[in-house]
């Protein structure tokens, strides 16, 4: 039987009801040679066991972190994750629940939520947060528009040194929203803060930056912040590795009025890339405004604490013209291994993961600078990730490195930079080899 267990019949009343002859006729927007014309080909029914063999020989042809040297970045980082958030998130009351649409009997997945919003509001320093979001991209595209919708305003001023994936999404975002998108070139690999005093002014909504930044950077945010608040309404948005708050400045610290970001980094693995989710937290001011999903605590009717869904500003809530935001999910069993991982480590364990990154990926950073032909590109403080400045194309770099299953990091061509990130998962003696291998490739030894 079909999964679908509709009859010719079925389906013939159903095209007659909406008006069209035939199921092809809905694909008529599909250009034609995008359309497959002929039936998937895809084998003979297959046991179990030989399915299981045949999925096994597919994954086999991957490559995985475990099984190579990987000093990938970018946005996606490889942390330690403790075995107990995997065994947690696998239980059946947390990995078979999509969302609370039933609010009122899902005060489990309530009171974890609350528990996620609250951490991130300790971490950030920030009021209010939400259940989370797709990923740090659209996260930082909805603070852009919460800002608009808060200050009436339509200009936007991102820096050039946040991810470029990032920008990609923003310009999507905004680009029929009616928002005038202007981008502040870098200096030096951070933002160039003479530039960006020239273009704020009363009609600025939001200025966007990432601290640490694409290259690794941590930006002077005290100083921005200053350039800021010469616009009366603008508001400060600032995207931050989570990892990197344990250790650096709080976002509230230098005044930032919406943050955004990635948290991959706690407590998920890299995935391929994904999933992900972001995080957006904010003052209470703008809590109105604030998109996707909150979590409240309140009292039942006996009197007992009691979590519930509150200021439901979404679509499924209110008209969609005056909905905050159409995110429908929360990206909830990713929230709820950042929570455990969190709760976990706590305040002295996120510290120590981030002061081990940064120890590492500063004495690399030294290391590499006593190559000939290769160098730190920038000389400014970083976090976890920094830029080498390379004499030969950063993507042969890498691909000779691979040879040996290193995995060099992420080229920026246009620059000759090579973008290397250093977690607390590298040994000295991993750290060392990259060194060796680089030392090698430059000279031309690569297979050495």
């Amino acid at each position: 039987m079909a999964y679908i267990a509709n009859t010719d019949q079925d389906r013939k009343e159903m095209l007659d009801f909406i008006g069209v002859k035939s199921f092809e006729e809905l694909l008529s927007n599909i250009p034609q040679n995008l359309l497959l014309k002929k039936h998937l080909d895809i084998g003979e029914p297959l046991s179990e066991i030989e399915i299981k063999r045949l999925v096994g020989t597919i994954l086999s042809k991957n490559t995985d972190i475990k099984s190579v040297n990987s000093f990938l970045g970018g946005g996606v980082y490889d942390h330690f994750v403790p075995a107990v958030v995997d065994h947690i998130i696998s239980r059946p009351e947390f990995l078979t629940t999509y969302t609370p649409y039933q609010a009122e009997v899902s005060q489990g997945t309530l009171q974890w939520i609350f528990e996620y919003q609250s951490l991130i509001c300790e971490l950030t320093g920030m009021d209010i947060s939400n259940a989370g979001m797709y990923d740090g991209a659209s996260a930082t595209a909805e603070a852009i528009l919460m800002s608009c919708r808060k200050n009436k305003l339509t200009k936007a001023i991102v820096s050039d040194t946040i991810n470029p994936l990032y920008l990609n999404v923003i310009k999507v975002y905004t680009e029929d929203a009616g928002i005038e998108l202007i981008t502040v070139p870098a200096q030096e690999g951070s933002t160039d803060i003479d530039y960006l005093s020239t273009v704020i002014d009363d009609k600025t909504s939001c200025v966007v930056i990432q601290s640490p930044n694409y290259y690794g950077i941590i930006e002077d945010c005290f100083e921005i912040e200053k350039l800021v608040r010469k616009s009366p309404k603008a508001l400060f948005i600032t995207v931050n590795d989570p990892i990197s708050l344990a250790i650096l400045n709080a976002p509230s610290e230098y005044n930032a009025d919406i943050v955004t970001g990635e948290g991959q980094a706690l407590g998920n693995k890299p995935y391929y890339g994904g999933p992900l989710f972001g995080f957006l937290a904010c003052k209470l001011d703008l809590a109105r405004n604030l998109p996707g999903r909150i979590v409240g605590e309140t009292v039942d009717a006996n009197g007992d604490r009691a979590y519930c869904l509150t200021l439901q500003a979404r679509e499924q809530h209110i008209r969609r013209d005056k909905a905050t935001s159409n995110i429908c999910s929360n990206e909830a069993l990713c929230c709820l291994a950042a929570t455990i991982y969190m709760c976990l480590l706590g305040k002295n364990g996120l510290r120590e993961i981030a002061e081990l990154s940064m120890k590492n990926s500063h004495y690399l950073a030294n290391e590499i600078n006593k190559i000939e032909g290769l160098s730190i590109a920038y000389n400014k403080p970083f976090f976890k990730e920094f830029a080498i400045k390379t004499q030969m194309s950063p993507t042969e770099l890498i691909n000779n490195l691979s040879k040996n299953n290193i995995f060099a990091g992420i080229p920026i061509e246009d620059r000759s930079l090579l973008l290397i990130a250093v977690s607390e998962t590298k040994t000295k003696q991993e750290i060392d080899n990259l060194v060796l291998n680089l030392k090698r490739s430059i000279n031309g030894k690569a297979n050495i």
